[in-house]
């Protein structure tokens, strides 16, 4: 009775299936009008996927990983044959024989929806999975699964099975932003693929076919049952025996999943920052945004850099870096202890090593975060004084025949109408140059800068990596640090190493970039060049160390045989400043508000000297 009712039933969903098949035929045909461009429209080459961004200090440890999908690309024979047969006798036993699709299949598939009023039975091969994965849409019509059929077709006239095979495996979802069965083995094992016991490859193998319900974070119970059945299956297929299988299902699984390395988010934020500036200077964009005929012409090749960036970014880049792991934890620590017993103030600094000329400690901030506003390479602000060793006195020596001990009235002036101010309002008589620079007296740097002449002092200030300095800063305020936009605390660092020995190299993060081979992409190659004569590079070590030691520098304490420095205070005490150097080191720091904020009741804490104290030591004693 029962096989008689099953007769009547498929008798009358013949006329049914007519329908089906002369709708499946109509867009058949429809598709295959678009069959001479297929070849062209489906590239085999793997899609553009995000790899991973590390960053490495100098000892060449990771301190930063950045991705928004976890991926480790394998070769096919690097991955365990195990792994590659739980995927086809679970997914597609015939792949090795069909030509992209599998026909029985898929009737058996049509049959069922149609029986069941729904298109939810499936029936892809790996193929096809492969195709919907790089090419269209999950939506469940019978239109899109005819598409996907002539693009399974024509990806198996272009590509081998192997070819096929080792892109699914490296491109299918295990969930948690995880892609590819390598990539599953580092993220939920924390151990490479080919160290996985089998029971565990069958426990990763298991997400992909519902990476949400067999997300093993979540639903652990699920997956390791979906595992089992996964098991079960090579033993079906005769794959494993029954005994091996059993063995299989009775190992433990435990988790270690990967925790993405985010150390140290102020260095890392620049690094990122250095990235593009490395792309952009290699590759021509910084001198075609910095000879752009318009705006508009500026914002295109601004645009094309983003995409350029974006590209490289993405390709699974490791950058060598020379983050001073110990220092950089050492200053964080202290800093953000400092300005924790402060409301809302702030500091940043930037430590460059004078061996190297390397950037090895960066401070963006109170207990900054990764992508915050960055005080050490954003904030642009007015330096005071500390501006004037670079502007006024260097060039003052490099281009006459003036002495510290020549003398300069410190009195009242004025250059038309601008009248400079002694801090507080002080008038002085004759001082020598070496008292102005010692107290920071401000009517002489003025008179020092007419001397020199502003286009030449100006003319020195290029040689260094100052962005913000416009032609409306050359007036003789600059002289005191009166800038139009101002200066940040890391290209005060980067100019101050001149005076290390008179030879200027731009300090940068970054030693090299290179792909997943290995094989290097970029490196700073940047030559050196002599700004400052010897004479002139002495004076100015004895003027910046007389600071320390008898001058507006008190309090600054740093074990070293020579320590040099300038502070800054700007109008209204809204900025403090601190630049200069050791034996080992040279650095700037600055401390204020984001909103700026009048500073003269903590003046006298000389929370600046405190920073500048701390970053300058030389933790490398420690090691």
């Amino acid at each position: 009775m029962r096989q008689a009712i099953g007769f009547i039933i498929i008798l009358l969903c013949f006329p049914f299936i007519w329908i089906l098949y002369s709708f499946i035929h109509t867009e058949i045909l429809v598709a295959s009008s678009y069959k001479d461009s297929l070849a062209e429209s489906i590239e085999l080459s793997s899609p553009a996927i995000s790899a991973p961004i590390v960053l490495l200090d100098e000892h060449e440890q990771v301190f930063s990983e950045d991705y928004v999908e976890w991926r480790e690309p394998l070769p096919l024979e690097s991955i365990p044959l195990f792994a590659q047969e739980l995927f086809l006798q679970s997914e597609d036993v015939e792949f090795y024989n069909h030509i992209g699709f599998n026909f029985s299949a898929i009737f058996r598939a049509v049959f069922a929806n149609a029986i069941a009023n729904s298109k939810d039975q499936g029936a892809s091969t790996i193929t096809q999975q492969l195709v919907r994965l790089r090419y269209l849409t999950t939506e469940k019509t019978y239109e899109r699964k005819v598409t996907e059929l002539l693009y399974a077709y024509e990806m198996e006239k272009q590509s081998t099975k192997e070819e096929i095979l080792s892109n699914y495996l490296n491109e299918i979802y295990f969930g948690n932003q995880v892609y590819g069965i390598g990539a599953a083995a580092t993220y939920y094992f924390s151990r490479p693929l080919n160290e996985l016991t089998e029971a565990e490859l069958a426990f990763i193998s298991a997400i992909p076919n519902n990476p949400t319900s067999y997300d093993p974070l979540v639903h652990f119970d699920a997956t390791k049952k979906r595992q089992e059945l996964l098991i079960d299956v090579l033993v079906k297929n005769e794959k494993i025996s029954t005994a091996d299988g059993e063995v299989l299902k009775s190992e433990p699984i435990v988790l270690h999943t990967k925790t993405k390395t985010q150390l140290y988010p102020a260095y890392s934020t620049y690094v990122l920052e250095e990235l593009k500036n490395l792309i952009a200077h290699a590759e021509g964009f910084t001198e075609k945004v910095a000879t752009a005929q318009n705006d508009q012409q500026k914002q295109q090749f601004e645009k094309e850099l983003k995409s350029r960036v974006n590209a490289i970014s993405t390709q699974g880049i490791t950058i060598y870096t020379a983050l001073d792991p110990v220092k950089q934890q050492k200053d964080e620590k202290y800093v953000n202890n400092l300005l924790s017993k402060t409301t809302d103030l702030q500091a940043a600094s930037a430590v460059i090593s004078n061996e190297t000329r390397e950037i090895i400690s960066l401070y963006g901030g109170n207990n900054y975060k990764k992508f915050d506003f960055h005080r050490a390479f954003q904030a642009v602000r007015q330096p005071g004084s500390a501006f004037k060793p670079l502007l006024v006195y260097a060039p003052l020596f490099e281009t006459t025949s003036l002495t510290p001990q020549n003398t300069i009235n410190a009195g009242k002036f004025c250059i038309g109408t601008y009248c400079p101010q002694n801090y507080g309002g002080a008038i002085y008589g004759n001082v020598t140059l070496k008292q102005a620079f010692r107290f920071s007296y401000n009517t002489p740097a003025v008179r020092l800068l007419q001397t020199t002449g502003i286009e030449t002092a100006f003319d020195k200030l290029e040689q260094f990596q100052f962005k913000h300095i416009v032609k409306e800063d050359y007036s003789y305020a600059a002289a005191l640090g009166g800038l139009t936009k101002g200066v940040t605390p890391l290209e005060m660092a980067d100019a101050y190493t001149s005076f290390i020995n008179g030879i200027y190299k731009p300090a940068y993060a970054i030693r090299k970039v290179v792909d997943k081979n290995g094989e290097i992409l970029y490196e700073w190659n940047e030559d050196k060049q002599e700004v400052w004569s010897p004479k002139t590079v002495q004076t100015m070590r004895n003027l910046l160390n007389d600071v320390v030691t008898n001058g507006t520098g008190k309090g600054i304490s740093v074990q070293s045989s020579y320590v040099g420095a300038k502070t800054g205070t700007t109008n209204n005490y809204v900025d403090y400043w601190i630049a200069g150097l050791s034996d080992t080191y040279t650095s700037a720091v600055w401390i204020g508000y984001d909103m700026p904020k009048n500073m003269k009741p903590i003046e006298s804490k000389k929370i600046h000297h405190s920073i500048f104290n701390q970053i300058m030591k030389n933790d490398k004693r420690s090691y």
